[in-house]
């Protein structure tokens, strides 16, 4: 609990913990020890009848914690305020009514918490809703980190540049993106495969491109022909990495023009 300054209210800590992309055993010693040590879990979902991926992934290893109370939050999946502010405002209330009791809460989050995460309008509204309150951050290993492990094609070296782009949120630059970086990193897919495979017909790059599905999950998949998974819906553990790899490692000495567009 947060000691606050006379005439204000003390609340508890809200942390926002970062969980890792699907593996259990990817769960930082640090998440475990704050979730364990948490009176309360919040742990978003996408609808009201659905579980919770979060969860998922910590139940393994943290089990159940005598005392502690879990509270699951729907964050529908929508672009639409009329349906998003209402769960949003039911969920701040949720949470605000735990810590104004002076417990601390945990926010479970896929990934890490400050990446194309629920948590970060958390931690925007906070100051707001709840002058004073303390907002802890646990980062975790994001999916952007365990595709190039399950893959085995490193992000970057020395000389090269990384775009990371949320395909749901429109792709109308992705051929200049892919004419300027080194590497992109295509999260949260969803429909725009087909949109994705074209732009990099266009840009002759589609043999320099791996999709990968649930990377770390038990069901996880990985199509290093995108023609294969051209005409799918991806969901939102869908991914595509694009890495050209035409510029030579810092140790090479040599770095040789860029046979595409882009910035030199």
């Amino acid at each position: 609990m947060t000691a606050i300054a006379p005439g204000i209210a003390t609340y508890g800590v809200l942390h926002g913990v970062g969980v890792g992309p699907g593996a259990p055993d990817l769960v930082t010693l640090r998440a475990q020890a704050i979730l364990r040590r948490a009176p309360v879990l919040a742990l978003p979902r996408s609808c009201d009848w659905g579980g919770s991926k979060a969860w998922e992934i910590v139940a393994p290893s943290l089990g159940d914690v005598a005392g502690q109370e879990r509270i699951f939050l729907t964050f529908p999946m929508s672009k639409d305020p009329a349906r998003l502010r209402p769960a949003w405002d039911r969920a701040l209330d949720a949470i605000g009514a735990r810590l104004a009791r002076g417990q601390d809460v945990a926010f479970v989050t896929e990934g890490d918490p400050s990446l194309f995460s629920t948590f970060i309008y958390l931690q925007r509204e906070a100051p707001r809703r709840w002058p004073g309150v303390r907002v802890e951050v646990t980062p975790g290993v994001s999916s952007v980190m365990a595709v190039p492990a399950v893959t085995g094609i490193p992000l970057a070296d020395g000389q090269e540049r990384i775009a990371i782009l949320p395909g749901t949120c429109g792709l109308d630059d992705l051929d200049d993106v892919l004419a300027r970086f080194d590497t992109v990193v295509l999260m949260k897919i969803g429909p725009e495969m087909p949109r994705v495979v074209a732009a990099l017909e266009r840009a002759g790059l589609l043999d320099r491109a791996v999709y990968v599905s649930r990377a770390t999950m038990a069901e996880q998949r990985i199509a290093r022909d995108l023609r294969e998974v051209g005409a799918e819906r991806g969901d939102c553990f869908a991914m595509v990495v694009v890495a050209k790899k035409e510029r030579s490692g810092v140790l090479a000495g040599d770095v040789p023009p860029r046979s595409r567009g882009g910035v030199p």
